[in-house]
C-alpha cells in the first residue's frame, strides 16, 4: 500500500543542522545508512517503508534526553523503534526526521519477587523477561505472538493470548518513567506510578502513556505486576463444524466464568497455513485451541466442562497436550500462523483487522465478515483471541494490484462498521497507527477526538513525536 500522502521531506537546512548536531553527540551511533534507515522505516503493516533520514542507537536514558532536547531544538521529528513487529504503521517516518532504536536499553532493572513486580527498560523482549523470571517461579502474562520488546508493547496496549485471564498492558503497567518535552530546556523525564498495586493519586498518567504510540513522549523504563506459575498448565484442541460453533463454544465458556486462560480460534485457512509452515498434520477444520492454569484438580475440573460444553455445540477429535514440549509447540504454531499465512501466498501483503466485539456479539460479527470475504474472492485466513471479543481476519492480497487493495479496504471497513454497530471497537490490542485513523472518529465521536488532539498538543506542542500517527490530517 503506497503511503505517498505520508512522504517525507526531503533535508531541508534545519534538519542538516539537527543531524549534523546529532552526529557531534553521538558519533557513530548515529546511523544515516540507507539499509539501516529501511529497515526503521518499515514493519508489518501493508504500507510501503518511509525511512527515517537517520537512526539513534540509544545506550541509556540519557541519550534519549539528549536526542529529544536536540530534536525539540531542531524541530526534527522522532519516531520511538522497538522490534519493528508494529502491524499498523507506527514505525513509519511520514514526515521524515529520527528512528530513536531503543532496543540497547535492554536491562531487567530490579525483579521483586515478594512484591510480584519487575522494573525494565524498554528494550527487554518478553521473552527475555520471562527466562529471567522463570528461575523466581514467576511470569510476565503478556504474550502477542512476536517477541516484541517491552516498550513497543506499552505503546501500543497490547495483549495477545492471556489476555482473556490476565488483562492487557494496561492492567499490567503499574509505572514508567518517560522523557518528554520541556519548554525549557529541551527535555526531561517524568516519572508516573508506583510499584504499589493500587493508587488514587491524581490523573492516571500511566495509562494516558500507555496506548499513545510513541505520540506524547518516548518511554525509557516500566513497572511492571508479575504472576506466580501456575501449579499445573494443560492445552487441549478440539475441532467444530464450523466457525460459528467454535466461537460460540468460546462464548458460552466466558458466560459462565470458567477462568480459562488462553481461547484462541483457528479457521481452516489457518490451519492449512501452520500445517505447511510447522510440518504439523492438524485437522482442517475449525479448532479452538484453549489453555487451563492452575492446580492439578482445578485443571482436570476445568477441562472437564470444556470438553462437555464443547460436544454441546458439535465439538468432536478433543485432544490434550499437557507436556511442556507439546504446548509449546501448539502456541508456537498459533503464533506463526501470520507469517504461515504470508507465505501461503507468495509475495502477499495482509490486511488484518483487529476489531473487538462484547462476546455475546462476537459469532453474528465473524459470520458476517466471513460471509463478505467469501463473495468477494479475496484469500483470508482468522485467527482471534475469541475469549475476549477479539478476532483478526487477514486479506492476502498482491501489493501489485489496486483491485484487491481496495477490495480488502472495503471489506474491512464493513467489518469495522458492524463491530461499531454492535458496540465494540475497531482495534482491541493493535492500536491506530496509519491505518485505522478514520475510525478512530467513527468510533469515539469528533469531541472525544478534539480532547485527544488538546492532550497532544499541550504535550507535544511542536508536534515532533511519531507524527502522523492515531489522527488523521486537520482540515
Amino acid at each position: 500500500m503506497s503511503a505517498a500522502s505520508h512522504a517525507p521531506c526531503p533535508p531541508s537546512p534545519d534538519r542538516r543542522a539537527a543531524l549534523l548536531a546529532l552526529r557531534d553527540r553521538f558519533g557513530e551511533r548515529l546511523s544515516t545508512a540507507a539499509a539501516v534507515c529501511q529497515q526503521h522505516g518499515r514493519d508489518e503493516s501493508p504500507f510501503d517503508p518511509q525511512p527515517p533520514q537517520a537512526v539513534l542507537f540509544c545506550a541509556d536514558e540519557a541519550d534519549v534526553l539528549a536526542a529529544v532536547a536536540l530534536a525539540q531544538q531542531h524541530g526534527l521529528p522522532l519516531i520511538p523503534f522497538g522490534a519493528g513487529s508494529s502491524l499498523e504503521g507506527h514505525l513509519l517516518a511520514v514526515q521524515g526526521g529520527l528512528s530513536l532504536d531503543l532496543n540497547g536499553l535492554n536491562a531487567i532493572l530490579r525483579i521483586d519477587a515478594e512484591d510480584l513486580t519487575a522494573t525494565v527498560q524498554p528494550g527487554v523482549t518478553r521473552e527475555q523477561l520471562n527466562e529471567a523470571l522463570r528461575h523466581e517461579g514467576l511470569f510476565f502474562p503478556i504474550d502477542p505472538g512476536a517477541n516484541a520488546t517491552i516498550g513497543g508493547m506499552c505503546a501500543t496496549r497490547a495483549s495477545g493470548t492471556n489476555a482473556v485471564r490476565y488483562g492487557t498492558m494496561r492492567e499490567n503497567v503499574l509505572g514508567l518513567r518517560v522523557v518528554v518535552a520541556d519548554a525549557a530546556q529541551g527535555s526531561r523525564a517524568v516519572r508516573t506510578g508506583t510499584r504499589a498495586r493500587k493508587s488514587s493519586a491524581g490523573y492516571d498518567l500511566t495509562r494516558l502513556f500507555v496506548g499513545s504510540e510513541g505520540t506524547l513522549g518516548v518511554i525509557t523504563e516500566i513497572t511492571l505486576k508479575l504472576h506466580p506459575l501456575p501449579e499445573a498448565v494443560s492445552a487441549a484442541i478440539a475441532h467444530f463444524p464450523s466457525v460459528d460453533a467454535a466461537v460460540r463454544t468460546a462464548m458460552s465458556l466466558i458466560q459462565m466464568g470458567l477462568p480459562i486462560a488462553r481461547c484462541e480460534l483457528l479457521d481452516p485457512h489457518a490451519i492449512r497455513a501452520v500445517n505447511r509452515h510447522d510440518g504439523l498434520s492438524l485437522r482442517e477444520a475449525p479448532m479452538l485451541l484453549m489453555e487451563f492454569h492452575g492446580s492439578p484438580a482445578g485443571v482436570r475440573e476445568q477441562a472437564g466442562t470444556v470438553q462437555a460444553l464443547a460436544a454441546e455445540h458439535g465439538g468432536s477429535d478433543f485432544d490434550w497436550a499437557s507436556t511442556p514440549e507439546a504446548r509449546r509447540r501448539l502456541w508456537t504454531a498459533r503464533h506463526r500462523a501470520y507469517h504461515a499465512a504470508l507465505q501461503s501466498r507468495p509475495g502477499c501483503r495482509a490486511i488484518t483487522t483487529d476489531s473487538c466485539v462484547p462476546v455475546s456479539r462476537l459469532a453474528a460479527c465473524i459470520d458476517a465478515a466471513i460471509a463478505d470475504v467469501e463473495a468477494s474472492g479475496l484469500p483470508y485466513f482468522i485467527v482471534g483471541h475469541v475469549g475476549d471479543g477479539n478476532f483478526h481476519l487477514g486479506y492476502l492480497i498482491d501489493p501489485a494490484s489496486a483491485t484487491e487493495r481496495d477490495t480488502a479496504e472495503a471489506l474491512n471497513a464493513r467489518l469495522v462498521a458492524r463491530a461499531l454497530a454492535a458496540e465494540g471497537s475497531c482495534t482491541g490490542e493493535h492500536g491506530i497507527g496509519l491505518h485505522k485513523q478514520g475510525f478512530l472518529l467513527d468510533e469515539v465521536g469528533p469531541e472525544s477526538v478534539a480532547l485527544m488532539r488538546a492532550i497532544k498538543q499541550a504535550l507535544d506542542p511542536r508536534g515532533l513525536f511519531n507524527p502522523g500517527k492515531i489522527f488523521a490530517a486537520a482540515g
